[in-house]
């Protein structure tokens, strides 16, 4: 007897793993939180502690610490030596490493409450112990120690577990007790052990406890079956790629298992790691859609085992051809097992096109119609669900995210689910005639609100995503082609006649638009709802509501809490009441027209480079709104997509308005850097006796002259940067030439550019005299333009925190008083940033209701 399979992996990233390290963090960030800002409940616990302690009898407390302090090194220890003698020498060394992490944790926490924590969190987590010293905020032992057992697996042990908490409490008792901790201290040097641990085995692999085929075999022996071989079940090489899918990796391994008598048997094995695949992706969808019923995100094994064994009867007893289950068995703690009846066949995935008949189709949508007569959801109809055996006939299989008494909206989305996966090998037109044939016109129809990426499965998401991609590329080709063959007979007709010229132009354009035209591709999801409204023309259109909270929501409700934290740790270090006293207000005044004038500026600098013509006003307020986006965003993303969706709703083409985008940052990128390095020159020159320029400027240039060497000299870099920069060049090129044939564009738009700069220096020049300061304009532009870059690179929304920093720093080390250099950017900040968000969210609410972005 044997089990053929491939070899598994010794040691396994377990998910589980990941969630207990990312809760521990959370959990620590919320102590620090509470020690931080509810002071007087920590003094308080504190006090109460104190007293019960001064109750205990001196001899119990004594008898403690003492018996504690040798179990927790005795324990481990003994615990050490039971693994070794069983050859498990591996988990001791992983306990190890925990610990030695745990250790150096404890001990830079300690530096950092000691010397830069606020001392609410210092008052948290030490006192003054009995001997008259200042308590650890982490224990340095007891931290490793918790580390070692928790990584050990200490806890899994019923015996062990019991010494283990006792040990625990003894000592958590003598050193509360005793006055050498406090409350918040022991449970951040729990929380501090338990993380590290998780985090050492999620990094470096647990053992692989997955059960193997000779496992399997050992079960089904168990359960009456006479097994001489288990083989297991290869995926395709595009399953294997594919298998890294949420919606795939919880499906189980599969084997098929020989007998010594009678037909073979299909055997599904699922383990807790599988099961935990998928969580945070389970979590999301749970979270965010709304009206559909997601699987529990951490289900049991048993859970587990009894919804797909329900599922298979129910599939069965409503008339669908799915897989028979005859046995289902657990194989030990971890693992559990499902007996089929062997189904032979091919997936719909690995059938040619030449069989994919309409007969076929008709038979798959029979499938789905017996389940939903009785209302089961499959929630999986993907190519690999679908199996045809030898004889022709359609099974259903992997009917484990199924759902019993399913509601109208998800039967719904299993239509659209298997409208999608035909259409993709078949067409649109073939998939929606091959349902109406079955399920009706009406039932087809109703599906329509939901055809939309949200609804389908990951999977079918992500090939639509790679199919639009592809089509985009295609678009783009034709465009280059086009353009590239009416410029050669705009070349051609030039030599021949000059005086056509703007004629010409005009017949290149045509050219391209036509092109564009020629190339412009419909994607699935919209041929499909076309051929539902040319049977049912009265069928909703408008997409069902599926989204209770969207990634843009959440993103939006994260930014701006991180930008008013930000905020506000910068202005509890200002006095407001010293700063409005000596706050020069014409100053203030200047800096605010100038904070004006820039938006003029962005404006002139995008128009520059749109050929087409596009309101002037509503560019400004464009500009105005991406105030208001900078709180929700990036700075380098959220004015990019503001400004391309602008130009669309302008009536500018997709593809025209990415490229005019993409122009206006190029250039913008090209302008940047020359100036920062005109005004990096004159600064030193302005502290040398000669034009030179200054030893810090050289070294500038130097470093970025190796790096640009190290890039040019890697292979790897050379190709990474290259792919990108011919991506980019690939439609901003084109839409350069354009420009440049029209100066004034060209002008208008450099020139708006260099006025927003100058802008932006002024403006912080303004701000730096309203309270007395004075700098050279060189010193100020480098200043900026250096904190602007930050910014624009920083993840904060509109640069918060980066920019502050990048600025009140360079402009002490530019000689300004520390003093003056923080009100002032805080002025220039106020101005720039947050003054307009209001006016930035008018103009957003107003461009929106107009349809103009």
């Amino acid at each position: 007897m044997s089990g053929d399979e491939p070899l598994l992996p010794a040691r396994v990233h377990r998910p589980a793993d990941l969630v207990r390290l990312l809760l521990g963090i959370l959990a620590v960030a919320v102590v620090v939180a509470i020690a931080t800002f509810a002071h007087g409940t920590t003094e308080g616990l504190e006090q109460d502690i104190g007293k019960g302690a001064g109750q205990a009898p001196p001899l119990l407390i004594s008898f403690a610490g003492f018996a504690s302090s040798v179990a927790v090194l005795i324990v481990p220890v003994a615990f050490a030596i039971e693994r070794l003698i069983k050859r498990d020498g591996l988990r001791i060394a992983d306990g190890v490493l925990a610990a030695v992490l745990a250790h150096g944790v404890a001990l830079a926490t300690d530096l950092w409450v000691a010397r830069t924590a606020p001392d609410s969190i210092q008052d948290a987590l030490t006192q003054q112990a009995p001997n008259g010293e200042i308590t650890d905020p982490v224990h340095g032992y007891l931290a490793p120690v918790i580390a070692y057992m928790t990584a050990v697996g200490m806890a899994h042990r019923p015996r062990w577990r019991v010494v283990l908490w006792g040990v625990l409490l003894l000592q958590v008792f003598a050193v509360l007790v005793g006055g050498f901790a406090t409350p918040f201290s022991i449970i951040l040097t729990v929380l501090i052990g338990w993380t590290v641990a998780y985090g050492t085995l999620y990094a470096v692999g647990s053992p692989n406890v997955r059960p193997t085929g000779q496992n399997l075999l050992a079960g089904l022996r168990r359960v009456g079956f006479r097994p001489v071989s288990a083989l297991r079940a290869e995926d395709s090489e595009e399953e294997a790629e594919e298998e890294a899918d949420a919606d795939r990796q919880d499906r189980g391994r599969r084997y098929i298992v020989t007998l010594e008598d009678g037909p073979p048997l299909d055997v599904t094995v699922v383990d807790r790691e599988q099961q935990a695949q998928g969580f945070f992706y389970r979590v999301w969808r749970r979270l965010a859609l709304r009206g559909i019923t997601q699987r529990r995100s951490l289900q049991s094994l048993r859970q587990a085992l009894e919804q797909e064994a329900l599922l298979a009867y129910a599939a069965i007893a409503a008339g669908a051809n799915a897989p028979k289950l005859i046995a289902t068995s657990e194989l030990g703690p971890d693992a559990v097992m499902l007996v089929y009846e062997h189904v032979g066949g091919r997936s719909l995935d690995a059938l040619p096109d030449d069989m994919l008949t309409d007969e076929l189709l008709r038979s798959t949508w029979r499938q789905v119609q017996a389940l939903q007569s009785r209302r089961i959801a499959h929630r999986r109809l993907v190519g690999d669900a679908i199996l045809v055996d030898r004889s022709g006939a359609v099974v259903l299989t992997d009917l484990r995210g199924g759902e019993i008494a399913a509601g109208d909206l998800v039967l719904r989305m299993d239509v659209a689910q298997l409208l999608t996966t035909l259409g993709l090998r078949v067409g649109a037109e073939r998939s929606v005639a091959a349902a109406v044939d079955i399920l009706g016109p009406d039932a087809v129809a109703d599906s329509l609100p939901l055809l939309q990426p949200i609804a389908l499965s990951r999977g079918t998401h992500a090939t639509l995503r790679h199919l639009a991609k592809e089509r985009a590329q295609r678009e783009r080709e034709a465009v280059l082609e086009a353009s590239h063959a009416a410029r050669e007979a705009d070349g051609a007709t030039s030599a021949a006649d000059r005086k056509s010229l703007r004629a010409e132009k005009n017949a290149e354009k045509k050219a391209i638009d036509e092109a564009i035209e020629e190339a412009r591709e419909e994607d699935l999801l919209a041929q499909i709802r076309q051929q539902i409204l040319v049977i049912r023309p009265q069928a909703p259109v408008e997409p069902a509501r599926l989204e209770r909270i969207r990634p843009r929501t959440l993103v939006s409700f994260i930014a701006g809490a991180l930008a008013a934290y930000f905020l506000l740790s910068q202005l509890t270090h200002v006095s407001f009441k010293d700063v409005i006293a000596e706050a020069n207000w014409y100053w203030v005044a200047a800096a605010l027209l100038f904070s004006a004038v820039s938006y003029l500026a962005a404006s002139l600098s995008l128009l520059g480079f749109v050929p087409e013509k596009v309101s002037f006003v509503r560019t400004v307020l464009a500009q105005v709104a991406g105030s208001f986006v900078k709180l929700v965003a990036p700075a380098a993303v959220g004015g990019v997509a503001l400004n391309t969706r602008f130009l669309q709703r302008a009536g500018v083409r997709p593809g025209l308005a990415v490229a005019s985008v993409g122009a206006s940052q190029l250039v913008g990128l090209g302008v940047h850097i020359v100036l920062l390095m005109i005004f990096g020159y004159l600064t030193g020159t302005e502290r040398t006796p000669s034009m030179s320029p200054s030893r810090t400027v050289i070294a500038g240039l130097l470093t970025a002259a190796v790096l640009a060497l190290i890039v040019t000299a890697v292979p790897t870099l050379r190709k990474f940067i290259s792919t990108r920069v011919r991506s980019l060049f690939a439609g901003v090129v084109p839409r350069m030439l354009d420009i440049m044939q029209r100066p004034q564009k060209l002008i208008t738009g450099i020139g708006g550019m260099l006025l927003l700069t100058l802008a932006f220096v002024m403006c912080l020049d303004a701000s730096i005299r309203a309270f007395g300061g004075e700098l050279s304009y060189a010193s100020i532009a480098v200043v900026f333009l250096a904190g602007n870059a930050l910014g624009s690179a920083a993840p904060t929304p509109g640069g918060v925190g980066a920019v502050e920093a990048t600025l009140t720093l360079g402009l002490i080390a530019a000689g300004l008083d520390k003093e003056i250099a923080t009100p002032a950017v805080l002025l220039f900040r106020l101005m720039t940033f947050w003054l307009p968000v209001l006016p930035g969210w008018l103009s957003f609410t107003q461009l929106t209701r107009k349809q103009a972005i």
